[in-house]
């Protein structure tokens, strides 16, 4: 990436190029900071795989209207509930339904795939929705390790060569490598004018410090791994050498939120995504509960437990609670950038809960 790729973007061009700088983002509104969407097509009780995905383009399109300034997809392999296995397709077809939006994987999981690949499908992303593409990419699997075998072929490849898989993405996506260098011939095309910035994605300190020593932007689990948030986030900022690509860190964090019409309300919902997460952490994913399910459950005291701590971590109510609780949250951590994910049931409830953090938070006077 070059410096001018560090300049604000022209608003409203009819190539579709996004309104503001694609890293830092703007504030929308009267927000206090650029607010994101994470969604994973999820799939419910009752719902098939085809009605996840057009949920998820009517979120797309919703949140552009709304004022979110990212909408990122995930790569997760092997769980029924999540239809966003490939980040590259489900983004090609967002891009065709919405202009300004950025659009980016929350994130690709480099160590399933060829660098070479990965440059070729954001490459062509970019060519399709020029200057609205993040490319983010974690180092785990994003499934179990028999799916992650089957998903390689070839020679394993884990979470410690991932580094090295980042330098040949890095290469192949710049049309940089040296001379001598086994693929300095090879071009991965289509590539256009610019590219995608390149995000690291982590739960630990390792993708932060790496993110930090390289100059470039993080995006950290906090919807998953809480504890370890702001300790990652020091790591990052201590570890931060400016690069082409930024003269300072900027930090995003994924946030777990609900918004509904109170608290109680807000909270049955969420107890549907917790039950999700106690089935996958345990080792047998299914589709997204309902919350009378979750309500019926028979909870055996570990999971209880389990249930509310990870509840304890979602940021949850009436519209103006989970605002706040935001806003606290930022302040707490000091991100530049909250990115919010529900994985409730219902595509309605998922719908009007985004559209509730939305006025409430700024973005949108009405939604």
């Amino acid at each position: 990436m070059t410096s001018e790729d560090k300049q604000p973007l022209q608003a409203d061009q009819p190539n579709g190029r996004a309104l503001t700088d694609p890293i830092r983002g703007a504030v929308s509104g009267t927000a206090p900071a650029p607010l994101s969407i994470l969604d994973l097509a999820t799939v419910g009780e009752g719902y098939s795989p085809a009605e996840a995905l057009t949920a998820t383009t009517e979120l797309a399109r919703s949140a552009e209207r709304w004022g979110y300034h990212r909408f990122w997809v995930a790569e997760h392999h092997g769980m029924p509930g999540v239809a966003s296995s490939t980040p590259a397709v489900l983004l090609a077809h967002l891009g065709a339904h919405t202009r300004t939006l950025r659009l980016g994987s929350g994130g690709v999981m480099l160590p399933n795939h060829a660098p070479l690949a990965i440059a070729e499908q954001f490459g062509l992303l970019e060519a399709l929705h020029p200057g609205r593409v993040d490319l983010g990419l974690g180092r785990a699997p994003g499934t179990d390790q028999a799916t992650a075998r089957a998903l390689r072929r070839g020679p394993a490849e884990g979470a410690d060569d991932f580094p090295q898989q980042l330098a040949e993405l890095t290469h192949f996506l710049d049309g940089d490598f040296p001379d001598g260098h086994p693929y300095a011939r090879l071009s991965a095309v289509p590539k256009g004018d610019g590219r995608p910035p390149i995000w690291l994605l982590g739960s630990s300190g390792f993708s932060a410090q790496l993110a930090g020593r390289l100059g470039l932007p993080f995006a950290f689990a906090h919807h998953f791994s809480a504890a370890n948030t702001v300790p990652a986030l020091d790591l990052y900022r201590s570890s931060f050498r400016p690069s082409a690509v930024l003269d300072e860190p900027y930090a995003l964090i994924g946030v777990s939120a609900v918004a509904a019409d109170d608290e109680a309300q807000a909270r049955r919902l969420a107890r549907s995504a917790g039950l999700a997460m106690l089935r996958l952490r345990r080792g047998t994913p299914g589709l997204i509960p309902t919350p009378a399910e979750a309500e019926a459950y028979p909870y055996s005291p570990a999971e209880a437990d389990f249930l509310d701590s990870w509840l304890a971590n979602v940021v949850l109510g009436a519209p103006g609670e989970v605002a706040d609780g935001l806003e606290a949250l930022r302040k707490r951590t000091g991100a530049n950038e909250l990115m919010v994910t529900s994985h409730i049931h219902g595509h309605e409830a998922r719908h009007r809960s985004y559209g509730l953090i939305a006025k409430a938070y700024g973005l949108a006077a009405e939604v």
